[in-house]
């Protein structure tokens, strides 16, 4: 199973934010630097975070960003839910696209989506502050200064 890289950002952009000082806002041209990822590119993902309500964003020559709730409220598999467009493993798992000529007889589609489900389901198990426990080293690599 390999997560898109706007998932991946997604992750990144909500660790970013809640390793801030508390009451100190990040920006999407910190985050940019830091994981060298376009501004334009961030921006999508910033206004999809904010849709689903996992970050607020604050405008202004001031503004930025935060968490819209605590990290222990953002579940790790609820995130990669809703940021992945889809979880078509094969071809197969895609009904209006299937050509496989076997997939009626076929064991294999059913044994990957048991994987997929443990996969979500250990997902499942974790929050955003489950992914901060070293905090200290996170923002020290980040470069996030207290």
């Amino acid at each position: 199973m390999r997560l898109k890289k706007y998932t991946d950002y997604a992750l990144r952009v909500l660790i970013y934010t809640a390793s801030k000082p508390e009451g100190e806002l990040a920006s999407k041209k910190e985050i940019s630097e830091v994981f060298h990822i376009s501004e334009n590119h961030l921006g999508k993902i910033i206004h999809q975070l904010n849709k689903f309500e996992l970050i607020e964003t604050i405008r202004g020559r001031s503004g930025g960003l935060k968490l819209a709730k605590q990290a222990a409220q953002i579940n790790v598999g609820h995130v990669v839910r809703l940021m992945e467009e889809d979880f078509l493993l094969l071809e197969c798992f895609d009904k209006d696209n299937n050509y496989c000529v076997i997939t009626p007889a076929c064991k294999l589609k059913h044994i990957l989506n048991d994987a997929l489900r443990a996969f979500l389901e250990v997902l499942d198990q974790y929050t955003l502050a489950d992914l901060l426990s070293n905090k200290d080293e996170l923002r020290a690599l980040m470069d996030i200064r207290l």
